[in-house]
This record gives structure tokens, C-alpha cells and sequence, in this order.
């Protein structure tokens, strides 16, 4: 596993084409009795088009946004590992932001929300709080998340 791992996060940094560092708090933390209940499958929202993710933070739970794009093989690599993560952890519900418009061969650059979030590489990933307060994000969320995974 532990192999595994290390050739899957070794691909997405040649991917990526740049260097990813940072540590990892990969505790738990319990999930208020009124957080409202979680789909079993990160959601995917945008499809190109503006969105303001702040609607989609989930309140008393960690929310990863995961920029992605389905012809980027580092966002294909990593997407099973974060949708396991999403499922097997009460605490982290992860939010699959499509930057593709409908249509749109190859990584969609010129879409709305790729520039509305000014995405320079992907995958890029935004960390919300339980209390709805940006955490990480870029490289240092990119770390993050990579400790979440181990």
C-alpha cells in the first residue's frame, strides 16, 4: 500500500510539474449531532460555469474542494483515493469542482470558473473549516490533503 502510494503521489508531482511539500493533521474530529447528513459520493458542481463554493461548505465538517478536470490524468489518479476519503470519514466531505464546460475537449482553461478561481494547475484544492473558514489552499491544501491520503 505504502508503495502504492508513494508512485501515485510521485505521477501527480511529475504531472503537476512542480514540487508539493507540507505536513499533514490527519486526526479526527467529531461531527456535531446537527450537521446534516452527507451524500455517499463527493458532489460534482460547476461544469464550467461560475459558482460560488461558499454555498456548497459543508458546516461542522471539513470541506475539500477538488478543482479537477476529467482530461487531467493527475485529477483521475487522485479522484478514487479522495471519493474513499469522502466515504470513509465522517469529518471530510469533498467537493468535486468541474472546470470543464459540457462539451470542451481537453482541460477547459478558458472556462468561467477556471477563471473566476484564476487556476494556473490542476488539481488545485480549497480547505474549509467545520466553522465555514478558508483553511488552505494551493500547495499548502495540496499538502494537506496528500497527509489526509496517507
Amino acid at each position: 500500500m505504502k508503495k502504492v502510494l508513494l508512485l501515485s503521489v510521485t505521477a501527480l508531482v511529475a504531472f503537476a510539474g512542480c514540487n508539493r511539500s507540507g505536513m499533514i493533521d490527519s486526526t479526527t474530529v467529531s461531527v456535531p449531532a446537527n450537521a446534516a447528513p452527507k451524500s455517499p459520493t463527493p458532489a460534482r458542481i460547476a461544469h464550467g460555469q461560475s459558482v460560488n463554493i461558499q454555498d456548497y461548505v459543508a458546516r461542522g465538517r471539513t470541506t475539500i474542494f477538488d478543482f479537477t478536470s476529467e482530461y487531467c490524468p493527475p485529477c483521475r489518479a487522485i479522484a478514487p483515493r479522495l471519493h474513499k476519503l469522502h466515504a470513509d470519514r465522517a469529518d471530510i466531505v469533498v467537493v468535486e469542482v468541474d472546470i470543464n464546460r459540457p462539451g470542451m475537449q481537453g482541460i477547459d482553461w478558458g472556462s468561467p470558473v477556471a477563471k473566476q478561481y484564476q487556476l494556473q494547475s490542476i488539481p488545485h484544492f480549497k480547505i474549509y473549516s467545520p466553522s465555514g473558514q478558508l483553511q488552505a489552499e494551493g500547495d499548502e491544501a495540496y499538502g494537506l490533503v496528500a497527509g489526509m491520503l496517507k
